[in-house]
């Protein structure tokens, strides 16, 4: 039998930082001209894989096959010279800049002087061929989050690649949006010299759009296969190494039905000094989770940085328990007003500091984290650390590791066990499973289950529409800046809430 040719092959690839074992002996087969997901926990190695593969990280051993010839890339240049792209998890774009600008920016090589007349007359011809149409002319602050995505693939397209890696693409695209998505990359799989690997924790593009998957777990490879061979629940099980918790959540019923958190024709700037949320009214009772869905760039951000205490609302009005709010530390203090804002390692974190001392952030000046109000107890933060890193599974060599090393799921984690361990009257949370293993998804929403339970008034704020209509008692869209829809997850028109969160 013929063996398919391989458009990239990783053998034995081994990666240490310090004493942690990122990858032990991985192999990876990219088909050529297929489209191949990558499974594994938050942690499993994933990312640290294709960082090898990129040149973004030298492994200490194994060997990397690009067009089955043995290549040693030694940085992300190298990688796009040899024909391989990234799509990362995050924006790299340029805000201030038209999509025109950024994409011949993106190029690897330009011009002392450049032509842009020119640029955007070969950029106009060669966007026919491309699979989605953006206007080179708009801005990419006038952009939506699914536009922007489609601008960083053809970015990478525009650069001739022969591998495509897309990291968790579809993380902020409607539901339409990321099949959209997904559809035209694997139509170009197959139409022309294309090979793509996928990360996505989303079962359903995997069985969908997937070839082959290749599953890791704790640094090593558990298994590859045709996604045609093997469910769902195969792979989870591949993935975790034991049965996926599936247990319902139990919700209570809250006897008290108090406003606890009262939020009156808000309005908020972006960092433009364009408006980005327009007389914003909503109320949160206690005991009750009220979701905010929608796709990101709608003023989800701002809005919460207003209630975080990170951003100046231009009028309107906050109240917790019916008194005036303004997000000062000793107000959240006395409300038991916590938050888990978006992209946490950079609002809710210092990336330098240990695990043990951004944990402590809530609690560093009380004891018995501190002698006094004001001398560290060392010995009592190491030891609260340690406590909450194996109540929420947090993945660390320790509690003197920093923070900024860790996965960014277990940011994520050690963010929420940080806010989720006093009391908590007010619990703000956005995206709170993002980029999260299956339990440890079960685990978190869990946690915040049990905070609704126990009378906490939650909103999440969420990009997740699974997760909204799992979690919330009741929810709303939102779509550039104004609250649009309002339902319960029980009464909800998916096809609504989705024409909704695309703005029509």
């Amino acid at each position: 039998m013929t063996q398919p040719k391989l458009a990239l092959e990783a053998i034995n690839i081994s990666k240490h930082f310090a004493d942690f074992c990122a990858l032990n002996k991985v192999n990876l087969k990219l088909r050529h001209k297929s489209f191949h997901a990558l499974l594994g926990e938050n942690g499993a190695g994933k990312s640290t894989l294709v960082k090898c593969i990129m040149g973004y990280y030298h492994p200490d051993e194994g060997e990397i096959l690009f067009d089955e010839k043995q290549r040693s890339i030694t940085n992300p240049h190298h990688a796009h010279v040899l024909g391989l792209g990234m799509v990362y998890q995050h924006f790299t774009l340029i805000p201030n800049m038209t999509v025109a600008e950024n994409l011949v920016l993106a190029r690897p090589q330009l011009p002392a002087v450049i032509n842009w007349r020119e640029e955007l007359g070969v950029l106009q011809s060669k966007m026919a061929g491309m699979p989605f149409q953006v206007d080179l002319n708009a801005s990419i602050n006038s952009l939506s989050a699914g536009e922007k995505q489609k601008v960083e693939i053809i970015k990478q397209l525009l650069l001739d690649i022969k591998v495509l890696i897309l990291d968790e693409p579809t993380s902020v695209l409607t539901p339409n949006e990321a099949d959209e998505v997904l559809t035209k990359i694997k139509n170009m799989t197959q139409s022309q010299d294309l090979s793509v690997i996928i990360i996505t924790h989303k079962f359903r593009e995997v069985m969908n759009f997937a070839d082959d998957v290749t599953v890791l777990r704790k640094g090593q490879l558990v298994g590859t296969a045709k996604v045609d061979n093997v469910s769902a629940e195969q792979l989870a099980n591949m993935m975790i190494g034991q049965e996926m918790n599936t247990q319902p959540l139990e919700r209570t019923k809250s006897a008290d039905t108090t406003t606890v958190l009262d939020i009156e024709t808000l309005n908020v700037d972006d960092d433009t000094g364009l408006p980005a949320v327009n007389d914003l009214s909503l109320q949160v009772q206690s005991g009750e989770i009220v979701g905010i869905a929608g796709v990101s760039g709608n003023g989800q951000k701002e809005l919460v940085q207003v209630l975080a205490g990170q951003r100046r609302l231009i009028s309107g009005v906050i109240k917790v328990h019916d008194e005036p709010y303004y997000a000062k530390r000793q107000q959240m203090r006395a409300h038991k007003f916590h938050c888990l804002p978006e992209e946490p390692l950079r609002n809710a974190c210092v990336p330098n500091m240990s695990v043990a001392d951004n944990l402590a952030f809530r609690r560093f000046d009380r004891p018995p984290l501190a002698y006094k109000n004001w001398i560290l107890n060392r010995g009592a933060i190491t030891s609260a650390a340690r406590e909450l890193i194996s109540r929420f599974s947090i993945r660390t060599w320790g509690p003197e590791n920093p923070v900024g090393n860790l996965s960014g799921g277990n940011i994520q984690r050690t963010v929420l066990a940080r806010e989720l361990s006093e009391e908590v009257n007010v619990l703000v949370v956005v995206n709170p499973c993002f980029g999260l293993d299956f339990n440890a998804v079960a685990d978190i929403r869990e946690q915040i289950m049990q905070a609704r339970n126990r009378g906490t008034a939650v909103l999440l704020v969420s990009e997740d529409l699974d997760e909204i209509l799992e979690l919330s008692d009741r929810f709303l869209v939102i779509s550039e800046g104004k609250l649009v829809y309002e339902t319960t997850p029980q009464r909800a028109d998916l096809t609504k809430v989705g024409q909704h969160m695309a703005g029509h």
